[in-house]
């Protein structure tokens, strides 16, 4: 269990880092402020890696019994992405998730904090440094969007037939040969795009807006970690497509978050050829 002071000091910590690294960085990036990882549209910034440096710190500072590893830190070591299902707490930090969009100056982008224990996660929050609001959620508790200051529980779509769906499904991370049927299976919907932001496309499927997000083939826990809570303590559904249930650990899989079981069985009966 999270406390109520742990909280408040992830919440602190993330908020200052937003101020303090990445707010000012945004659309003002100089050229040797961003470089690439594991292709030309992998990329990652000087707000990235200062921000999630300043997270570790405030946090491990106040909080030493934590361990705290980001996305920039297992890719420099990718074996401390085992770690990430260790006993815990482990903070799980995206310091700027939807680099890509960052880094282009568009105001998609959010900041992803999960605590974990054991590979499940416990606590999340969901932050976009923008608005200065966030999704919050705990393990077996409900999800709430918190903003100046008000707290306002939120709820999944109820919407379960095909032809009103819409949902997010990241074509671009699926090898060329399998996209074309991708595009034909999401036909079958409502509407069907990406944002290039988990955060917020998790932020929007926990306010009822959209009824399903679907991963890529690797599931990265900074990315669906908190998402994952924030979906279930809205009232939806979240599982492998193979019907695992999430945990840090897995290193592959097809995570498919819905809004509601039918619309879950419905999505996944399309997109089975993914898991």
């Amino acid at each position: 269990m999270v406390t109520e002071t742990q909280k408040a000091l992830v919440i602190a910590a993330v908020r200052d880092a937003a101020r303090a690294e990445i707010l000012p960085r945004f659309r003002a990036l100089g050229a040797g402020d961003v470089s690439t990882k594991s292709g030309p549209t992998d990329l990652v910034t000087l707000a990235d890696t200062e921000a999630e440096a300043a997270i570790g710190a405030a946090i491990t500072a106040a909080w030493p019994e934590a361990r705290v590893i980001g996305e920039e830190a297992v890719a420099a070591d990718k074996a401390l992405r085992d770690e990430m299902a260790g006993p815990g707490p482990v903070v799980i930090v995206d310091p700027v998730d939807g680099t890509w969009n960052f880094a282009k100056g568009l105001a998609m982008f959010g900041v992803i904090v999960a605590v974990a224990v054991g590979g499940q996660p416990v606590w999340g929050m969901i932050y976009d440094p923008v608005m200065d609001d966030w999704i919050e959620a705990a393990e077996g508790g409900v999800t709430e969007f918190v903003s100046a200051g008000t707290r306002r529980r939120l709820a999944t779509s109820q919407e379960e037939r095909k032809s009103r769906m819409a949902g997010y499904v990241p074509m671009g991370l699926y090898p060329r040969p399998l996209r074309a049927r991708i595009a034909q299976e999401s036909a079958t919907f409502n509407r069907i795009q990406s944002l290039r932001c988990s955060a917020h496309e998790y932020r929007m499927l926990a306010q009822g807006h959209v009824e399903f997000v679907l991963t890529g083939p690797v599931p990265h826990p900074w990315d669906h970690a908190a998402g994952a809570l924030a979906v279930t303590g809205a009232g939806g559904v979240v599982r492998f497509l193979d019907g695992g249930a999430y945990e840090t650990g897995r290193r592959k899989g097809v995570l498919l978050s819905a809004g509601n079981e039918v619309a879950w069985q419905k999505v996944a009966e399309r997109f089975s050829f993914l898991g």
